[in-house]
């Protein structure tokens, strides 16, 4: 029987970077962090979504060969990865705390398509919407 995803990944320039933006500033927690060697397993989970957890890893051995780490960290740095989608209650609010936190919004919070989105980069350059779910 399946259960369902329980592990999304994204890649990260700096882990110990992006585990305290996430922790520290967006409000996550830290699931697991194991290290095999040079290899660092590092997920965090929504305090809110226990079920789920946001896998945060860096591009380089043993995973990736010397020019695709060097093409992925590019890839990040440009944002040119896919955004991540945050869900919340009140996207005004939401993005009141982030701010309060030190969290930089890219786009501030704009009414569109009967909701209210905002966006954000992590330390990385990975791209987060905040949108406000819909009610009813």
């Amino acid at each position: 029987m399946t259960q369902g995803v329980d592990v999304v990944g994204i890649y990260v320039l700096d882990q110990e970077e992006a585990r305290a933006f996430y922790v520290e500033k967006v409000g996550f927690r830290v699931h697991t962090d194991v290290k095999n060697g040079d290899y660092r397993w590092l997920t965090l989970q929504h305090p809110e979504q226990p079920s789920f957890q946001l896998g945060v890893f860096a591009p380089g051995p043993p995973m990736h060969d010397a020019a695709t780490t060097q093409t992925l960290r590019a890839m990040v740095a440009k944002g040119a990865m896919p955004p991540l989608v945050l869900m919340v209650d009140d996207c005004r609010a939401a993005c009141e705390r982030l701010r309060s936190r030190g969290v930089e919004l890219t786009q501030e919070p704009v009414d569109r398509f009967g909701s209210v989105d905002a966006g954000f980069r992590d330390p990385s350059g990975n791209g987060w919407k905040v949108i406000e779910a819909r009610r009813g």
